[in-house]
Formats: C-alpha cells, structure tokens, sequence
C-alpha cells in the first residue's frame, strides 16, 4: 500500500512519533493505521496514545434523571453557533425528556413529542433554523439512584459532556463528585469485569512486544507483563482509578467510605469519533468570490 503524506501526519498528530519513525511505522504495518499506533508503541516511539475520539461535530448532549432512572441523549447540529440557539435547546430538551420513556436510538426518533414524532420534530426544525440536525445516540442507566453531572453547561441539563452516575444508595453529593470525575478522566469501563476482552488483550500483546524489546528473559517479562496490566487495569477502569477529588484513594474506596457502591456510568461527549472536515478559510473564501 502506497504511503502517502497525509497517513504520516496523521500518525504523527496522534502518536507525537517523528515523521521517519511514523513513515516507517506505516511501512511496516502495510498502512494500518491502528497496528502503526501500536508498533511505534512497542518500539518506544509513541510519545502518548493521544485519544481519537475529539470532539469533531457540534451540539448539546442532555441528560434527564427520573428517580433511579437517567438517560442521555446527542443531538447534533452543524455550528456551535445552533447549540447555543434558546430554540434548538428547548428541542433538545424534550427530546431528552421523551428518551426516558424508550429504549433505544430508533424507539427514540419514532416517539411522541408534542404530537410529532421527534424525527419529524426535528425535520420541521432543520427547515426553520436552516441547519442539518440529528439524533445520533441515547444510553440510559439504573441503580438505587442516579445524578447526572454536565460540563461545559450550554444551559440547564445540557452541554457539551453529559455523565450519569448510578449508585446503591443515596449519596447525591457523593455521586455528583464520582460524575464530574468520569468527565474528566473518562474511563473505559466501571471495572476489570467489564472492560472489552479485545482491548485488554491488545493491550497485553503491546506490553508483550514491548517487554521483548529489553530483551529480558522469558520469566522476568512475564512479572513485568502482570505488573503492567494491573497499572493499565488502574488507569482505565473507573473503580480502580485514583479519584480526583481524594488521589490518596481509588473510586471504589472511597465510594466505600461514603456508604454505596457505584454500580454503572454513562459518558456522552459531543462529536466523540466524528470525523470533522477541516475548512481552510482562506480557500473558501477565495472560492466564494470566484478566485
């Protein structure tokens, strides 16, 4: 596969890699840019496994709590400039209010809002405000109770991160602090038990290569491969994490100390995986005025 200059700057945007070392990177994986990531990291080269999920489209994420029930919902608009609209909030809100009552993505489009369905509803507001708008996802959660915590607050209920925290008991101050550390940390799972197989095995065959490249003995690699995996386990699951407001302890000790148990998260950032076109301003510019 032809690697081009664009790949290049990709990896090297994503790992902080040189641009030999990704050229090479990419050589070796034949232009996979996911196995580039990972041959970089094994061979040292990876400053950081930057994240790619950032935030590429606009919007308000909204969350909605009914005792031990919260769901939150994505709507997303072209322009920062429409999320900050009085009209599209007031849509999103409702549509968030109506997402308590359904399971899923699709069950949401084709609910009541006012006597519409919300896609209809949300149609009509394309055609008003002028703008592509969508529904683009919803996860709900339960537990004993549920707080909700949003960052970046557009208005009451909604912005740009929406978290909600499911607890055993009743400790709302408590919750809101674990709800703001899931929107700053972001973890992959609530804990070992639930994180996804494929990304813990692939994250152990990279502690594996990396460990090959000390060129240590088979045994000594092995205790170091445990002891990766447990600092690994403590990064990304939410309960093993250090807690922000007290690092002298985890999440799960101090949700302990104060009398519940975190029994499940949901995070929902605006834009998180999308792609977003990049405009060059002077290009359109020039091309609006025929140039």
């Amino acid at each position: 596969m032809a690697i081009t200059a664009a790949m290049v700057k990709e990896l090297r945007d994503s790992t902080g890699a040189g641009m030999m070392d990704a050229k090479k990177a990419l050589t070796e994986t034949d232009g996979d840019m996911e196995a580039a990531v990972d041959w970089l990291r094994t061979k040292g080269l990876a400053k950081a496994a930057k994240k790619s999920g950032r935030t590429a489209a606009e919007g308000l994420v909204a969350v909605q709590v009914n005792g031990g029930q919260g769901v939150a919902v994505e709507v997303n608009s072209e322009t920062d400039f429409v999320a900050k609209n009085a009209e599209f909030q007031e849509m999103v809100s409702g549509i968030a209010a109506a997402a308590l009552s359904v399971a899923d993505v699709d069950a949401l489009k084709a609910a009541d809002m006012g006597g519409k369905s919300v896609e209809d509803t949300i149609t009509d507001k394309i055609a008003t405000i002028g703008e592509n708008m969508s529904v683009r996802r919803m996860q709900k959660i339960d537990g004993t109770s549920v707080v909700s915590y949003v960052h970046n607050a557009a208005t009451a209920g909604m912005g740009k991160i929406g978290v909600l925290v499911a607890l055993s008991g009743d400790n709302e101050a408590f919750g809101k602090q674990v709800a703001m550390h899931v929107a700053a940390v972001n973890p992959a799972s609530l804990s070992e038990d639930d994180l996804d197989a494929a990304v813990v095995e692939k994250e152990k065959q990279v502690q594996i290569d990396i460990a090959k490249e000390s060129g240590k003995p088979d045994a000594v690699i092995e205790k170091m491969i445990v002891g990766r995996m447990k600092k690994f386990m403590a990064e990304v699951t939410l309960l093993n994490q250090q807690f922000v407001i007290n690092p002298d302890v985890t999440v799960g000790q101090a949700a302990k100390d104060a009398g519940v148990e975190v029994t499940g998260f949901v995070r929902l950032e605006v834009g998180e995986g999308i792609e977003k076109k990049e405009e060059n301003f002077a290009e359109e510019v020039a091309a609006q005025l025929g140039n």
